[in-house]
């Protein structure tokens, strides 16, 4: 009889904790290459001065100041660089080294995006999309550069 008890409890406590939010440790996605000027990750409800080698998280927003610029190495080896004035939203991003697919979204409020894709354009290619004001970009792999504003 104790067994089925401690069996219903256990039970309880699991359905319980299944009903509490749950606060997820996100991959890292990319590191800060360089900065000069103010730079700063708002994260949460938190916003950060970043410096090199700092990492980042998927859903970080990137923000530089009037003087700021900030690079950005993505795990793929993709590289972005804000010039100033420049506000980025990290909003999703996906990447398997071992077949060099995935996917990444961002979306850049203002200034500029100078983008160098890295791997994962090579095994899924119009995987990574910049949504700006005005449009999405399709990017199939290249070099480009985005100015809002």
């Amino acid at each position: 009889m104790s067994q089925k008890r401690w069996y219903c409890a256990g039970g309880l406590i699991l359905m319980l904790l299944g009903s509490l939010p749950v606060i997820a440790q996100s991959q890292e996605i990319a590191r800060v290459k360089n900065v000069t000027g103010e730079a700063a990750v708002q994260r949460g409800s938190e916003q950060l001065r970043v410096k090199p080698g700092d990492p980042l998280y998927e859903a970080d927003v990137v923000k530089t100041g009037a003087d700021g610029t900030l690079g950005l190495a993505f795990i793929d080896n993709t590289v972005f660089t804000a010039g100033p004035g420049s506000e980025l939203a990290l909003k999703h991003f996906r990447f398997d080294a071992r077949n060099s697919t995935g996917e990444m979204f961002a979306d850049i409020k203002h200034g500029t995006l100078s983008v160098v894709s890295g791997a994962m354009l090579k095994g899924s290619p119009g995987a990574m999309k910049i949504k700006t004001p005005t449009a999405v970009l399709n990017v199939r792999g290249t070099t480009f550069l985005v100015k809002i504003d």
